[in-house]
């Protein structure tokens, strides 16, 4: 038999290690593409990949270097360095990785994809506590300045008396009387600089099959259905803790869910379910009670709406009164409302939204009682629960008590104790549309209107409605051409025009938007009790005119501020100007 060749005793020795370089390989390929996965998902960038395979390939020469042997000599020319490769698909390859480099990157990786595992919630078993995932927590502050200021001119030798303060009283007002240092007045001549909180903490919760529920409490000076201000330092002073209200606690049931069709009822104390402006409705106001709201796509970009529901406003004490065995019939007060409106997508840039509401309030107007003769100021009378135990100002009001001329009284003259009720039933129809451009993006501008008629308004009967035994009489004690006396001068109309330029949204560090509106209602146009606490100062409420500028600055994603200045003017009655500015820091997380 011949000798064997060179390339066949130069071959005979490499089969072992092609055994092994095998074996190698697919460990190099299960390596590979586990590189290949963090990359796709973001936990290796390319560039760290690669300088991850070429200090392997660094160490893996300096360890084969330090070989003597014939074997290990020959396994280090296989391993020989080489530039890591990046085909079509960023697959790498790699020749040979140390032990000790390998349970390095094995730990490395084991923790960058746990950390991202758990961020993305993808990996299982997520230890999270099955009603922690079905909260949803919510939180804001607002930290605020806030200047009144009210300019030369003003009435102040009575005209504004604070109705809101005569009939939280627990004792009857003296109506013979009306100007002395028992008269609560509103201040209209001295200007006021306060520092006021607004502080709020809710959750929602997913219960199930549909269902869904809410809380909130939040923070405030008392417990008005308007603002959750809460004035720093106000009352007792000297550093007091403040009181936290619950504010919102509802329970939902929803069907659809998705921003073309939707249905839910709601129960409980919740958020303003109607489109609307602060001219009607408070920004900060809870409605209590029902409302079903739905909404259907009809077309491409057109999606019509409804919502109704029934708000009671005041429910009679079970004792009324308290110390009379023979116990009062129930003044109970109620807000029954809908509307219905469109949503309408009309190109890229334009959309419109429209409704038409119908606000009808039951029992809201004060009713007058009988022949009453009232020995002290805290007697109660049938109908003294029909007075409103919220009020802000502007709404014109009439004497609740018809007393009977007697000795007790002076036959008129004196301890003419009364209580004074709204002059005017309210049913009031509202008509609210906004127009949105967004062809200047990033900027988009907005145009909101909103009309309101009080519909139940009477004249006629507002000047003969009251008593007609006792003191002050018949017609109302208030909006009368010269503050407290003369002609009745109240309407029944109003209107609010805001436009709005600048980012819709505050996401980012600069983005801002700016506002103005101008506001224009009469008397008993709407019940002054749920309107903006702010527009007019001290007299908030309606017979007001005049404007709101305002701007937003995004200082981060979740922080800004806001600027306005406030100028409202009395429509009718005794002269009244206010000046407001407010600046804010807002945060929310």
């Amino acid at each position: 038999m011949p000798p064997p060749s060179d390339n066949s005793a130069a071959s005979a020795p490499t089969a072992p290690a092609a055994a092994s370089d095998s074996s190698s390989n697919a460990w190099k390929n299960s390596y590979v593409n586990l590189i290949n996965l963090l990359v796709s998902r973001g936990v290796l960038t390319k560039k760290d990949s690669t300088n991850l395979v070429t200090q392997a390939e660094h160490d893996a020469q300096a360890a084969s270097s330090t070989a003597s042997s014939p074997q290990a000599q020959a396994a280090t020319a296989l391993a020989s360095p080489a530039t890591p490769a990046s085909s079509d698909n960023d697959t790498m390859q790699v020749t040979y990785v140390p032990e000790s480099v390998k349970a390095q990157m094995r730990d490395e990786i084991k923790q960058d994809v746990m950390q991202q595992a758990r961020d993305e919630h993808w990996a299982a078993p997520d230890s999270t506590p099955d009603w922690v995932k079905r909260y949803h927590v919510t939180a804001d502050i607002r930290v605020r300045y806030q200047g009144d200021f009210y300019p030369a001119g003003n009435d102040d030798n009575g005209a504004f008396i604070n109705f809101n303060s005569i009939n939280n009283s627990s004792s009857a007002y003296d109506a013979t009387v009306p100007v002395t240092q028992q008269t609560p007045y509103f201040n209209v001549n001295q200007d006021r600089d306060r520092f006021r909180l607004r502080a709020r903490i809710g959750a929602d919760i997913d219960v199930g099959d549909g269902f869904t529920a809410g809380l909130r409490v939040a923070t405030g000076s008392d417990n008005s259905p308007v603002t959750e201000n809460q004035t720093l330092d106000a009352g007792t002073g000297n550093f007091a803790k403040y009181s936290l209200w619950l504010d919102r606690a509802f329970l939902t049931y929803e069907l659809g869910g998705t921003p073309k069709e939707d249905f839910s009822v709601t129960i409980g104390r919740f958020n303003n379910p109607f489109f609307s402006s602060s001219m009607i409705w408070s920004d900060d106001l809870g409605f209590d009670g029902m409302v079903a709201k739905g909404k259907y796509e009809v077309t491409e970009g057109v999606t019509p709406f409804i919502t109704a529901g029934a708000f009671p406003v005041f429910n009679t004490d079970l004792n009324f009164g308290t110390y009379n065995p023979n116990k009062f019939e129930s003044e109970d007060k109620w807000l029954y409302a809908g509307q219905t409106g469109i949503n309408w997508k009309i190109s890229d840039d334009f959309n419109f939204k429209g409704a038409v509401a119908y606000y009808d309030f039951e029992n809201v107007q004060g009713q007058i009682s009988g022949p009453v003769d009232p020995i002290n100021a805290t007697d109660v009378e049938p109908t003294d629960d029909s007075r409103p135990l919220f009020a802000q100002n502007g709404n014109t009001y009439v004497a609740l008590r018809d007393i009977v001329p007697s000795a007790n009284n002076g036959f008129g003259t004196t301890d003419q104790w009364q209580y004074y009720g709204l002059a005017t039933p309210f049913h009031e129809l509202a008509i609210t549309e906004q127009l949105d451009y967004t062809g200047f993006a990033p900027f988009d501008v907005s145009l909101l209107g909103e009309f309101v008629d009080n519909l139940a308004f009477d004249r006629t009967s507002i000047e003969n409605y009251g008593p007609t035994m006792g003191v002050p009489g018949p017609g109302p004690v208030n909006n009368l051409s010269n503050g407290l006396t003369g002609n009745f001068v109240g309407g029944n109309k109003g209107y609010d025009v805001r436009l709005t330029v600048g980012d819709p949204a505050l996401e980012k560090l600069w983005d801002w938007n700016v506002n103005l509106t101008y506001r224009y209602v009469e008397t008993d146009a709407t019940v002054d009790g749920f309107t903006d606490s702010d527009f007019g100062g001290s007299l908030a409420g309606t017979n007001l005119k005049g404007y709101i500028i305002g701007g937003n600055l995004a200082l981060t994603s979740r922080v800004w501020t806001t600027l306005r200045w406030m100028s409202a003017d009395a429509i009718v009655g005794a002269p009244y100007e206010s000046n407001l500015i407010q600046f804010d820091i807002n945060a929310k997380f």
